[in-house]
């Protein structure tokens, strides 16, 4: 399963549309090349939906939000509605403050995500759910699948919330991925990257469920590989092993 999507990836290299967070956009995108896909990052309203329109998937991703921002997602979304490619939507921060949480409401009250990806905090809030917060980082204890069960019902929509263990919900079905590694949560945007490979997944044919798990399971083992290199002594020489690993031959 993982091998034949990645390879699939591989072979198409799509390109994805990202609206995301200043702090993650080199990460980002060398993480996207390295798995597979092809990045492009438009921000101005005037050009998001032509730019979308090119693309085979999109990222909107509110981790640096403004004003401006939000109104390019909800055009870039629409451009992908329009045209029938996947979405995804990381609501980095939603509860932090009022305004981000409204923002999440406004463009997904316009925006048909194929995807929402967040952590517990943040997946909990769209659900008036109280999970404790700090800052853009899930900190309180949660029942994971009753999470994303109601965020999925909400919005009808496939969800897949980060944690120590990911824990996904498509179409009904739970489903959760376990590999990983505590550096993951100790560099900035390793939430922001996934939810960028999710997206490119989503473009190939095939079952979104099981694509959804190949990325997880694949980005779970990667920083293992990477964490386990002699040469890596914290999460600063870990970065380059992880991108390296992202890019690594998959095992069938």
């Amino acid at each position: 399963m993982v091998v034949n999507m990645i390879n699939r990836v591989r072979e198409q290299r799509p390109l994805i549309h990202h609206i995301t967070n200043a702090v993650v956009m080199n990460f980002t995108a060398n993480g996207l090349l390295a798995f597979g896909g092809s990045p492009i990052m438009a921000n101005a309203k005037q050009e998001v939906a032509d730019v979308t329109r090119l693309s085979q998937g999109l990222l909107l991703n509110i981790g640096t939000l403004h004003e401006d921002q939000v109104e390019a997602m909800i055009l870039a979304g629409k451009a992908a509605n329009e045209i029938g490619i996947p979405v995804v939507l990381d609501p980095v921060g939603a509860p932090a403050t009022r305004y981000r949480s409204d923002a999440c409401q406004r463009i997904l009250q316009e925006v048909k995500p194929t995807v929402i990806k967040g952590n517990a905090g943040e997946l909990a809030h769209l659900v008036n759910q109280d999970v404790e917060t700090k800052g853009v980082d899930s900190t309180g204890e949660a029942d994971h699948e009753a999470i994303v069960r109601l965020v999925a019902e909400k919005y009808q929509t496939g969800v897949v919330c980060t944690g120590e263990k990911d824990v996904g919900c498509m179409e009904d079905e739970v489903f959760v991925n376990e590999t990983g590694h505590p550096y993951l949560a100790q560099i900035t945007g390793s939430g922001c990257l996934l939810g960028s490979l999710l997206t490119a997944s989503l473009t190939v044919e095939g079952n979104p469920e099981d694509h959804l798990l190949a990325t997880l399971s694949h980005y779970g083992r990667a920083a293992e590989e990477a964490a386990a290199h002699p040469d890596v002594e914290g999460p600063g020489t870990f970065i380059p092993r992880f991108i390296d690993a992202l890019a690594m031959e998959v095992e069938t």
